[in-house]
Parts: C-alpha cells; structure tokens; sequence
C-alpha cells in the first residue's frame, strides 16, 4: 500500500474539475494543468497548485509525456490521474510514471497494450469463450484481407487497430466500394493515431451500443456496476447515455454484465474500465472494445448505484482494493446524461467559439451538471467542443427524461451557441421516449430533428426585449412623428 498525499490531474476542463472534487473530499492536495493560452476553468480554482505547461498547440502540450512527467515532480505529487482522452490509455506514459516512481491511477501498461489494441483484444477475447462477431484481421495475412473481408458478408465495418472515437471507421454495403474504403480507413488510422493497421467485422444493422463498468483491484477481484445505454450517437460520437438500457431484460441485464466482469477478471484488470459491447435486434451481444479508463458518461452509474467511482479508482491506486462486494452495488431509478456541447446543430454541428457572456446552470432535485467552463470564459478551437455535462435521476425512465427536459431548457450559456436545443428535440422524439433506438438513430431521424429555427430565435429575442423595463421606457420616450417613421432611413 502507497497512500497518495499529493495528487496531479492529467487533465483539464470537467473531468479535472470532478476528479478534483473527490481527491479534496479524500483529503488529498490536488495539482492541475494549464496551457498559457487556455481559459482558467472551475478545475483551476479548485486545485491546491496550478502547473503551466507549454508546447506548439494546447493538446500538444497535454500530449507530451516527459513535461507532464516532469509537471508531476515539480508539483510534488505521488499519483497522476489521466481523466479520459489525452495520455488516459497510453502505455508508454504509465511507463514513464513507473519509472518515475509515481503512482497511476489505472491499469497496469500490459494490460493498456493489449485491450488499447482491438486485434490483440479481440483474438485475446474470443480465445477465452468471450461473443464476438465475424471479423478478418489485416495482420493474419495482409495479402488476402479484401477476399477474407468479403467472406465475412456484408455490410461491413471497417476499423482502425488503434484509437477510438468512430476516428477511420467506415460502413461498406457495396462490394465495389470495399478496395477504396480499406484505403481511407487505412490513411485515417495512420493519421489520428500513427496506426494504419485495420480489421473487419460483420456490422450489425440498427444496432445498440452497451457498455458495462467494471471494476477491479488487480489481485483478481473484479466488480461491475451495471450497465449504460449508448447508443445515442452522432458519427460513431455518444451524445446522450443513459442506465439502465432499456433494450434489456433482467436476465439479459445480468447475462452481459457477468461476460463483462468474466473479460476483465482474464487480464486482472485493475481501476475503472469499461467493457463495450455491440447489442443486436435478435438479443445477441458481441464484444466491442475495452476502454482502460474512466468513461465520459460515468456519472450516470453513480446516479443510480450511489458509489463515486474516482473515490473506488483512488482506493485501488492506494492498494486499499475494492470498497465493496458485487452483492452490494445495486441499481435504483433511472439516469440520463447529456454532453453539452459548443456547436451549431443547424450548420452541420459546426464548432463553435466565443465568449461565455451568461452561464446559468440548472439545479433542483436530481439534477448534476459537471462543468468545465465559467462565466467571462471564452471557447476556442483549441479543445473538443464538449462543455458540460448535464447528468439527471429519477426513479424511473419516464421522470428522468422530464428531469433532463426541464433541465436542458433552463440551462443558459449566452454567447456561444451550444446544441441544447438539439438534446431537447432528442429526449421529445417518440421513438426515444418508447426506448426505441439504435446507433444510426439520428442519421435517420436528421429531419425530425430540429432544434428551434430562426422563427423561435426571433420570437425569443422578441419577447426577452420587451422584458425589459428600461428598452420600454426608452422607446416610449420617442416622439409620435418619428414613430410614424417606421424603418425609414435617409
């Protein structure tokens, strides 16, 4: 056992924030990151010490393992908790801190390598009984990969060895398109993550996106904490999740929970992780990928099953093991979240920047927003576009998705347009409401979704100007004859 005294959070915006937030309730000192050109967020004024990082771009600098190295030494620090995205699954950064003799909090490198390969995880998966669907691996004879795709049937997905994010995979649905498409993804994997090896698998028409969150100490003791519903998704890209899935029955529910406790107790899995699995129409489920961190989408698992899953990660990284038994994590009610995010859902999503001019966040009972940004802020181009997440619970699904409807609408970030208008239109689609969704849900109901138009915009403006006592008394002051003079301009 190694107690953590000092911790630094690899991380920045919501993430460092709420790891921040459970290190401080833990007792620790708590160090954060920040670029010289980054806004300060919520995370900064939480930290007990704040450590400037530098390079070319932002994300490059929070991407450079020797400085962040090197930032967790000057800060004092004994552990470095990643959050997600950035250094959270790179092995070589868990060996650096290894040889620096700091804790990290997460998996051990070995384990990193191999699930952080979707080959290697895949082959390692199915030789141990594990469902996976029909795939052809590009390394077990690169010469013969399209006739051997071709064999899988169509349509087929196309994904790059490494990485994630829905960054170079493809659908293919055409035999004529297979060639060029293995190329594009091919370029792709290289670009966005140095990688251009590939596989294919059999996909799953209107399919759901599972995930379950397990947990373990890495002496041989793994937990889950249920399961999330992700299948609301925007190019490969979760929006909305949800717990429990809708799509499952009890016993299914267990099924696919106990596989993926069983995937994670065969690589001794250590801290957080998360088991993802592609589920079919037919009640067939299939294993996905492994994420060897905490998920974007973990506060809903904390909302129904009442554990803070970065209080169990730090306990583990102490060598303290788990808190708890499987008998004991239960799921009550029901929870939504929603990725608040800075784009313009009427120009294609198109990112979005600007300055916070008014942020009002909702409250009220059941309802949890993790931030990552402050009034007087500005948003730039530098990060992904996500701001805040807008977590609710109720006791059962149909008074969460009220919860989240009422809670999206009062949610106000003046000066930067953000898609909650988009997120209510989800929550209001019957479809969602009957829980009747896959992962191209939203590419098929694109034109059903809408977020209010212009029309609504102007009548908001409208309303909100005549609102105001001192704009009334100012136009009243106009004289009759200049009133009679309408838009006339000279």
């Amino acid at each position: 056992m190694r107690k953590i005294s000092r911790l630094l959070i690899a991380n920045r915006g919501e993430i460092a924030a709420r790891v921040a937030r459970t290190a401080k309730a833990r007792g620790l000192e708590v160090a954060v990151l920040r670029h010289a050109a980054e806004e300060a967020g919520p995370a900064h004024a939480i930290a007990d010490q704040v450590v400037t990082i530098e390079g070319p771009t932002p994300v490059a600098a929070y991407l450079d393992i020797p400085q962040i190295v090197a930032a967790a030494r000057k800060a004092g620090a004994d552990a470095v908790h990643p959050g997600y995205g950035f250094l959270s699954e790179n092995a070589a950064f868990v060996r650096a801190l290894d040889a620096a003799g700091l804790i990290f909090v997460g998996p051990t490198a070995e384990v990193i390598d191999l699930m952080g390969d979707k080959v290697r995880a895949r082959a390692f998966v199915a030789e141990r009984g594990f469902p996976v669907a029909p795939s052809a691996i590009e390394d077990d004879d690169p010469a013969s990969f399209i006739a051997r795709s071709r064999a899988v049937g169509y349509p087929l997905l196309i994904k790059p060895s490494a990485g994630g994010g829905g960054k170079g995979m493809r659908i293919v649905r055409e035999d004529s398109l297979l060639a060029a498409e293995i190329e594009t993804a091919r370029r792709e994997g290289q670009r966005y993550f140095g990688d251009g090896r590939l596989f294919v698998e059999r996909y799953i028409e209107r399919p759901r996106h599972i995930e379950v969150q397990v947990m373990g100490d890495g002496r041989g003791n793994v937990v889950h904490f249920w399961e999330r519903e992700c299948s609301i998704q925007r190019r490969f890209q979760k929006i909305v999740e949800e717990t429990p899935s809708p799509a499952l029955s009890p016993a299914q529910r267990l099924e696919i929970c106990e596989t993926a406790a069983g995937i994670a107790r065969a690589v001794n899995y250590r801290g957080a992780g998360t088991v993802e699995f592609i589920y079919a129409q037919d009640g067939g489920f299939y294993f996905l990928e492994m994420n060897t961190r905490l998920q974007v989408e973990h506060p809903v698992t904390e909302m129904v099953t009442g554990f803070d899953l970065v209080a169990e990660q730090l306990r583990i990284a102490e060598g303290e093991g788990l808190s708890t038994g499987q008998a004991d994590i239960r799921q009550h009610g029901h929870s939504i979240e929603l990725r608040i995010c800075a784009e313009d859902a009427a120009a294609d999503f198109r990112p979005a920047i600007g300055k916070i001019l008014l942020l009002d966040e909702p409250r009220g009972e059941g309802v949890r927003v993790d931030s990552g940004i402050l009034e007087g802020g500005r948003v730039t181009a530098d990060f992904d576009p996500m701001l805040a997440k807008l977590i609710v619970h109720g006791g059962n699904r149909a008074e969460a998705i009220a919860r989240a409807r009422a809670a999206v609408r009062d949610y106000v970030i003046l000066g930067v347009t953000t898609n909650t208008g988009y997120l209510d239109a989800i929550l209001a689609h019957p479809a969602f409401a009957a829980g009747n969704v896959s992962t191209g849900f939203l590419a098929e109901e694109a034109e059903t979704l809408t977020a209010p138009g212009e029309d609504m915009r102007e009548a908001l403006i409208a309303a909100a100007a005549l609102s105001d006592q001192w704009l009334l008394y100012e136009v009243g002051q106009i004289s009759e004859i200049h009133r009679r003079m309408g838009a006339w301009r000279n």
